[in-house]
């Protein structure tokens, strides 16, 4: 864990990658559930490879939902899941932030429906969620995605770079490598390997921890009087004593 340097200036934002980060599971995986056995392996690996670097995003992404073709109430079973799997500390974490007059965010490289569904668990606004839109007939069977930033690699880079004036500075958390590409265009990155801890994010952050808590990125994107204040709040001063990484 990279020693825990409070913000030297107040972060108007902070903005968290969904899966492996707010939640403990990754969508896709959940969706292998629908899937023929025969195509299970073959996704959960391009899925890894990914979020590992190993392969460009856009190479990946368009081929699993064509095999998958997630329907919408499949979609709306993953976001159950999310909510049942949230990471330990998420709910907590995102409610301080919030209580100290911050903006929470989502930018996920999934899909909307089931991020949506995380949002509302955690009391985040609609408008600030980013994820990639889907198509569904009438019958609720998919029809497509919309192809944008967040389907290839440095899209995390571009959405935030989009956001507003008033989400700035933004400080950004997440556990991949599409996440470790925010770096030096946030504020802040932090990587987050509590629920997973990928190599390449751990030796490239500048800032970074594997605890098994959310919480234990407050100190990373807090300055010490917001810490304090947090400190005084009994809600709150339990979360600045997450276990070491």
């Amino acid at each position: 864990m990279t020693a825990a340097v409070a913000a030297p200036s107040p972060f108007a934002a902070v903005w968290f990658d969904c899966d492996s980060t707010l939640c403990a599971i990754e969508g896709v995986d959940e969706l292998l559930r629908f899937a023929p056995p025969a195509l299970r392996t073959e996704i959960a690996t391009l899925t890894e490879r990914a979020m590992n670097g190993d392969l460009p995003l856009a190479d990946v992404y368009g081929a699993r939902l064509a095999a998958l073709r997630p329907r919408r109430e499949q979609l709306e079973a993953v976001g159950e899941l999310y909510c049942q799997r949230l990471t330990a500390g998420a709910r907590e974490t995102v409610a301080a932030l919030q209580w100290l007059g911050k903006q929470v965010g989502i930018c996920s490289g999934g899909l909307v429906v089931p991020v949506l569904r995380v949002a509302r668990e955690l009391g985040i606004d609609r408008e600030h969620v980013r994820a990639v839109a889907v198509t569904f007939a009438a019958d609720g069977s998919y029809l497509g995605f919309e192809p944008g930033p967040l389907t290839q690699n440095g899209g995390k880079a571009t959405v935030l770079a989009a956001l507003p004036a008033a989400s700035r500075p933004l400080a950004f958390v997440g556990d991949g490598v599409t996440d470790l590409e925010t770096m030096g265009h946030v504020a802040r990155f932090v990587g987050f390997g509590g629920v997973v801890a990928r190599a390449a994010v751990r030796q490239r952050a500048g800032f970074f921890t594997a605890a098994p808590t959310l919480a234990a990125v407050l100190p990373f994107v807090t300055t010490a009087a917001e810490q304090e204040r947090l400190r005084g709040d009994a809600t709150f001063q339990r979360l600045l004593s997450a276990p070491p990484s």
